[in-house]
C-alpha cells in the first residue's frame, strides 16, 4: 500500500478563518505517503505569510506551495497543481473543509479493492463553528443520468487516479467547475462508486449573496448549453431541476 503516493490539492483564496483546521485534518491522516500541494490564488498577497506559517506544521518534504502571480480561479489553479502532481492518486480538498483521520487510508483501500479510478464519499455537514448540522449520504452507484439531475459529489471527498485525471481538466467557470468535470469523466467511465461511510466534514457557510446565486445559475446555463451542447429547452430544464434540487438539499441540512 505504501507504494501508492497521493497528491493532495488545495487552492487557497481568502480562507483564513478555517484553513488551519483544514491543514490539521490532513496532518492527522493515518495514511502518510502523500504530498500536499497548496495553490495561493490571490493577487493580494496579504494572507501569504499566514498561509506559510500554517504550512510550517507540515513536514517540508511533504509540502509544496505554488503562488499565482494573479487570481486565475479555483479551476485553473487546480489544473496547475495537477500538472505538477507527483502522486499516482489525486485527492482534492477545499481550504475550509476537513477530513476524518482515516479518509485517505479507507478510500485508497476501497479503490484498490474495487479496481476503480474514481470515487467519492458521504459526508457530515458542519457550520462555521465546526458544529455538525447535517449529513449527506451518497448513492452506492451514480450514473450519468443521476448526476445530470443533481450534483451530489462533494469535491473534498473525491479521489481519482492520476492516470485518469491526465485526460481531463477543470474549466474556467467560476462555479460548477467541478460538476462539469465529474460529468465529463462519468460519461466515459459510465458510473461512479460512492462510499457510504462519511469520510469528510463539508463546511456550509451561509454567506451567499444574490449576485453569487445569479453567478451559479449563469454558470449552470453555460455548463449545459456551451459545454454539454444541450439545446435551449433542455438547458433551461436542467438549470431549473438543478436549482430545485439544490434548494431541497439546503433545506435538508437543517432537518
Amino acid at each position: 500500500m505504501k507504494k501508492d503516493f497521493i497528491s493532495i490539492i488545495i487552492p487557497y483564496h481568502k480562507k483564513k478563518i478555517h484553513f488551519q483546521d483544514t491543514i490539521n485534518s490532513i496532518i492527522k491522516q493515518t495514511y502518510t505517503n502523500y504530498e500536499l500541494v497548496v495553490i495561493y490564488d490571490d493577487q493580494d498577497k496579504s494572507e501569504l505569510n499566514f498561509v506559510k506559517n500554517v504550512l510550517k506544521n507540515v513536514k517540508k518534504k511533504k509540502i509544496r506551495l505554488i503562488v499565482n502571480k494573479k487570481n486565475i480561479g479555483v479551476g485553473l489553479s487546480r489544473n496547475k497543481a495537477i500538472k505538477s502532481a507527483k502522486g499516482n492518486y489525486i485527492a482534492f480538498c477545499d481550504a475550509d473543509d476537513k477530513w476524518k483521520v482515516n479518509k485517505l487510508d479507507y478510500q485508497l483501500k476501497f479503490m484498490k479493492k474495487n479496481n476503480i479510478q474514481f470515487c467519492h464519499s458521504s459526508y457530515d455537514i458542519i457550520n462555521k463553528f465546526s458544529t455538525k448540522i447535517g449529513e449527506f449520504q451518497v448513492q452506492h452507484i451514480l450514473t450519468y443520468e443521476d448526476l445530470i439531475r443533481s450534483c451530489d459529489i462533494g469535491l473534498s471527498s473525491v479521489m481519482i487516479s492520476k492516470k485518469l485525471m491526465n485526460n481531463y481538466l477543470f474549466s474556467k467557470l467560476k462555479t460548477k467547475e467541478d460538476y462539469l468535470l465529474w460529468l465529463k469523466i462519468i460519461k466515459s467511465t459510465k458510473r461512479f462508486q460512492g462510499i457510504k461511510k462519511k469520510l469528510i466534514y463539508w463546511r456550509y457557510l451561509d454567506t451567499s449573496l444574490s449576485s453569487s446565486n445569479l453567478q451559479k445559475i449563469g454558470d449552470a446555463f453555460r455548463l449545459y448549453k456551451k459545454h454539454l451542447n444541450f439545446n435551449y429547452f433542455k438547458t433551461l430544464l436542467c438549470v431549473f431541476r438543478l436549482s430545485i434540487n439544490s434548494i431541497i438539499k439546503k433545506k435538508n441540512i437543517y432537518n
